[in-house]
């Protein structure tokens, strides 16, 4: 590890925990790799370590040059900039707790190496709790509530999780990067959960030959809904409002653009396809009720009942 992982920072915060997004198959509305970068952005987190990137990424597969190759721009000849696969490690402190949070691309090669580098990095950065992060497209209502379904390394997690509204996941198949990470966290010990996301996209018209297909780049909905369960989970305190606001101003984007398409395709029924969706679709909210409660039962026992110090003031 000490050749592939770069740590020039190691904080010294007792509760930490790390926040984990890749670019990657289990990509859906970027919340695996834009949510994490948004943290990043929203935290002022500082870059504290990297994975080296040597050993773990193709340049080329005969038949598919162009999907691995890393990225050039020229500008009048002269090479700007070269766009390499990059995993980092940023770091912010959020109401006392440390927050480490890594963006990276999954890996072509040597998984296995890979995965316990990022978990010797977690262990070096005493992180408690790791908590992972992707989506799924599918047909779901744009303007309800995502489905989230979760994945988690040790046992003793198992109610923690279910207690999120979430359905634990029963896949059988073919293996991202992060279901990978999950089962060698469990072996080692390491607490983690894995939170993915579905996320809303649409094909209209036929089957074999759709008219127009639609689908959310940032679900700003589902970045809201994993945030909610991530401060719930982590007693963390992550300031949500403008996630709030971009998730409303994304569902009214979505109504306007289902509007303009049943408008250019009147034949294909959009919008009363969209109902019968959303009339058929079971909407479960996230509300962690208990801590509603103590949160209220706190404020008002503070108001009413002040701490002998405060009253004799």
């Amino acid at each position: 590890m000490a050749n592939r992982v770069e740590l020039w920072d190691i904080p010294k915060n007792k509760d930490t925990c790390m926040i984990v997004g890749w670019r990657h198959w289990v990509d859906g509305g970027a919340i695996s790799s834009g949510l994490p970068t948004y943290l990043v952005e929203q935290t002022g987190a500082r870059q504290i370590g990297r994975i080296n990137p040597d050993d773990f990424y193709l340049f080329q597969l005969p038949g598919l040059p162009q999907f691995l190759r890393p990225l050039i721009v020229h500008h009048e000849g002269h090479p700007d900039a070269l766009h390499t696969p990059r995993n980092e490690f940023h770091y912010a402190e959020v109401g006392g707790k440390g927050f480490v949070f890594f963006v990276g691309d999954e890996p072509h090669l040597n998984a296995e190496r890979y995965v316990q580098d990022m978990l010797g990095a977690a262990r070096t950065l005493g992180v408690k709790t790791i908590v992972m992060l992707g989506g799924i497209y599918a047909e779901v209502p744009y303007d309800k509530e995502r489905v989230f379904t979760a994945i988690y390394s040790l046992p003793s997690l198992k109610d923690k999780v279910s207690a999120l509204t979430v359905d634990l996941s029963n896949y059988q198949g073919p293996s991202s990067i992060s279901s990978y990470l999950c089962k060698r966290a469990g072996e080692n010990g390491q607490p983690l959960v894995g939170l993915y996301a579905f996320c809303p996209i649409y094909q209209f018209g036929e089957a074999d030959e759709p008219t127009e297909t639609v689908h959310i780049e940032n679900d700003f909905v589902a970045w809201l809904g994993a945030m909610r369960r991530i401060n719930h989970l982590l007693g963390a305190g992550f300031d949500l409002d403008i996630l709030e606001d971009r998730a409303r101003h994304l569902t009214k984007v979505m109504k306007k653009r289902i509007q303009r398409l049943d408008e250019k395709h009147p034949n294909l029924g959009i919008i009363e396809a969209m109902e019968r969706m959303s009339n058929q679709f079971e909407e479960r909210s996230f509300s962690p009720l208990p801590d509603v409660w103590e949160d209220e039962l706190r404020r008002l026992s503070e108001q009413y009942f002040p701490p002998e110090d405060d009253a004799e003031e």
